[in-house]
């Protein structure tokens, strides 16, 4: 059975950082491209940074690019998203995804993150 489950967010400052962590269980990650999420209630699903592979190209939204940073630690099958130079805008729940999983409706519980003097 293929899981994902997020962690690491939590209240920081403007400018702090964070780490999130996305692990993987039924599936090697890997194998598939993968993605980080954000979403504030009310609002649609944002796409934040994709990675296509542990060693693939990389790609974030204009709005965190040169902020956030997207890696895997393939050995332990963990993706992460590196959050620096946080702002208040940037708070929102965080999920990590690949597209089989997204074509069934499969979303873990997600991480909030927080941003707030």
């Amino acid at each position: 059975q293929e899981q994902l489950v997020e962690s690491g967010g939590g209240l920081v400052q403007p400018g702090g950082s964070l780490t999130l962590s996305c692990i993987a269980s039924g599936f090697t990650i890997s194998n598939y491209p993968m993605s980080w999420y954000r979403q504030v209630p009310g609002r649609e699903r944002e796409l934040v940074a994709t990675s296509t592979s542990t060693l693939g190209s990389t790609g974030y939204a204009e709005s965190v690019e040169g902020r956030f940073f997207i890696f895997r630690e393939n050995a332990k099958n963990i993706l992460y998203l590196q959050l620096n130079n946080l702002k208040p805008e940037d708070t929102a729940m965080y999920y990590c995804n690949t597209p089989f999983l997204q074509r069934s409706g499969y979303w873990g519980q997600g991480t909030q993150v927080t941003v707030s003097s």
